[in-house]
Formats: structure tokens, C-alpha cells, sequence
């Protein structure tokens, strides 16, 4: 759907960032620029030595380097963030500058005259606790100011403003997309599917939060990609904000905690255990924009895909467990 374009992906050397890069090397330029590429998705994935991916190092807050790796391209993506609740909890000022100030460098560079497009990749946290079937239009929700879990949410709704007022007022063609809890291979770090899969495979106790009862919507990564490359290249998404997810794959963190016991086919037993911080309930898309305008349909189900992951992370159990799993 791309090629013969300069893609300059912010955190790329991410999940979403690698898997990108991997689709659209063979026919593109592709410059990943993050503070590091070793010790997150980039090192798994098949990047080295790629004649067309170069690799920068810097920081988003750096605008200066930043400045430098946007000369020139004609796509970009804007990923680089600090993710992860723990993380985001630990480091509520943090997510904030970095999130906030990152994403106002970058389009404070971009030039809306030789930008073909930017990407904003927002987050479905800005739904907040409670969210059925939510749409793209739907209210905001960052969450309490005394909880820093909320920060991220917050940071990414201010994002989004910024990067509406950037296409609004600037002509800058801008997308905001969405995802909604994306999995698959080589994605590292805390996440709920690769810590239950690595509990399955070593046939340790599944601990699910609280009573499991929380709701998710799983989509995989390919899916992901799909619909993100659409957003990137359909002249009528500009301007826009998509979900990219599948509601297909919506179930209890219980429900996935028993697919991933049968995908490993281990004999985990499920464990209960208090969730000592706010969560969400209940998070599921509506997708029917992605689908009307962009032509979105994700298609991976989820027992199969649950299966494919579990099988890359046994491959790869011996250099990522130990590391990301130690107490």
C-alpha cells in the first residue's frame, strides 16, 4: 500500500514500530528513531542489516536530533511514548512530558507542504474504565487527577488536540489512531498475554486480577498493521480519529487466562490476586468508521492467534523470561 516513500517512525523500536518496519522495508525507506533498539521489539525482529531501515538514536524530546530524522520523509508515524501502567504509575510526570512535549516537537517540525501524512497513534486508555462498544466520537475520559494511572489517558487526549488543531489551523494531513490491546509475536515487556502464556508454559499458576471479571477486546498485531497502514494511505481519513481493534475477540480476562492455558496446552491452574491499583472494566470498539472509511476488517481469531504468539514465545522463552519476569 506504501512504496517508494521516506517512513520516519517514532518509537520504532517498539512493538508496533518493528512490525511496521518489517511490512514496509522492502519497498520504502524506513528510519526508526528511539532511545534504544536492544532490549525491546526491534532486537527480535527481522530489522539488521535491512539496506533499506536505518536506526537513530535519540530522545523525542531531542528536538534537534528530531528535527534531523524528519528532513526528508514523507510518512510519519508517531509512536515514541512511556507505556505501561506500571511504569506510567511510577512515572506520572514523566508520561506526561515525554508524551505531551514529544508529540508537540514533531509537529512543530513537520512542514504541512511536503508531509504526506502524519500518523498520531493515540490510545484506547482515553475511553477511560468503562467503555462498551465506544466510538470515535464518543467523551474523553481521563480519570481522576490523584490517580496517576490516568496520565497516560490524559497525555494522549492532549495529543490528540494538538495534532487536530496541527491539521485544523496548519493543513498538516494528520490521522489519529486508536489501538485497542494489541498482542502477538515479539511483543515484550508487562503485558497480560505474554505473562499468562509464559505462566502456561511453565505450567505456574495463571494470576489473573481481581475475579477476572474485567473485559477486553484482543486484536492481533497483523490486524493492527493492516488498519494502520489504511489510515496512513486513504485520502479520506484525514482529519479523522479511528479504533483499531476487534470486537470479535472481546472476552474476560478469566476467558483469556483458560484460551491460554489451551493454546500452551498446559495445566495451569487459575489464581486470584488483588489488583492493588484502578482498572479498566470494560473496553470494547466500535469499529464501524475504520470499517466505512478505510475498509478495515481484522480477521485473526483469537484461540489461533493466542497460538501463534505462545509458539514464538517458546522460541524465544530463554533470552525474555528471565528478564521480564523476575520478581
Amino acid at each position: 500500500m506504501i512504496h517508494g516513500r521516506r517512513v520516519l517512525i517514532t518509537g520504532g523500536g517498539g512493538f508496533i514500530g518493528a512490525a511496521l518496519a518489517e511490512t514496509l522495508h522492502p519497498s520504502n525507506e524506513i528510519l526508526l528513531y528511539d532511545i534504544r533498539f536492544d532490549q525491546n521489539s526491534a532486537a527480535y525482529a527481522n530489522l539488521k542489516d535491512r539496506p533499506n531501515i536505518r536506526f537513530i538514536q535519540g530522545d523525542i524530546l531531542d528536538k534537534r536530533r528530531l528535527k534531523e530524522a524528519c528532513r526528508g520523509a514523507h510518512i510519519v508515524v508517531h509512536l515514541a511514548s512511556v507505556v505501561g501502567v506500571q511504569t506510567v504509575i511510577m512515572n506520572a510526570l514523566r508520561t506526561l512530558e515525554v508524551n505531551v512535549q514529544g508529540v508537540q516537537n514533531i509537529l512543530e517540525i513537520l512542514n504541512p507542504s511536503t508531509t504526506e501524512r502524519f500518523v498520531y497513534i493515540s490510545s484506547s486508555e482515553i475511553y477511560g474504565p468503562d467503555a462498551y462498544n465506544a466510538g470515535e466520537s464518543d467523551n474523553a475520559v481521563s480519570g481522576p487527577p490523584d490517580d496517576p494511572r490516568w496520565s497516560y489517558a490524559a497525555s494522549k487526549i492532549v495529543g490528540e488536540h494538538m495534532t487536530q488543531g496541527h491539521y485544523q489551523e496548519r493543513g498538516l494531513p494528520a490521522v489519529i489512531v486508536r489501538p485497542f490491546n494489541l498482542f502477538g509475536p515479539k511483543r515484550i515487556g508487562d503485558h497480560a498475554v505474554m505473562r499468562f502464556i509464559f505462566q502456561a508454559l511453565n505450567h505456574d499458576p495463571i494470576t489473573v486480577h481481581n475475579d477476572g471479571s474485567a473485559i477486553r477486546s484482543w486484536c492481533y498485531i497483523d490486524d493492527f498493521i493492516d488498519g494502520l497502514l489504511r489510515a496512513a494511505t486513504t485520502e479520506e481519513a484525514v482529519g479523522q480519529a479511528f479504533n483499531i481493534g476487534n470486537p470479535a475477540n472481546t472476552v474476560t480476562m478469566l476467558q483469556l487466562a483458560r484460551a491460554v492455558i489451551q493454546a500452551c496446552n498446559s495445566s495451569s491452574r487459575i489464581e486470584f490476586v488483588p489488583f492493588k491499583h484502578s482498572d479498566v472494566h470494560l473496553r470494547s470498539p466500535n469499529i464501524s468508521r475504520a470499517r466505512s472509511v478505510l475498509g478495515y476488517e481484522p480477521e485473526a481469531c483469537l484461540d489461533e492467534a493466542l497460538s501463534e504468539t505462545a509458539r514464538w514465545y517458546r522460541q524465544h522463552a530463554a533470552q525474555i523470561a528471565p528478564r521480564l519476569l523476575a520478581p
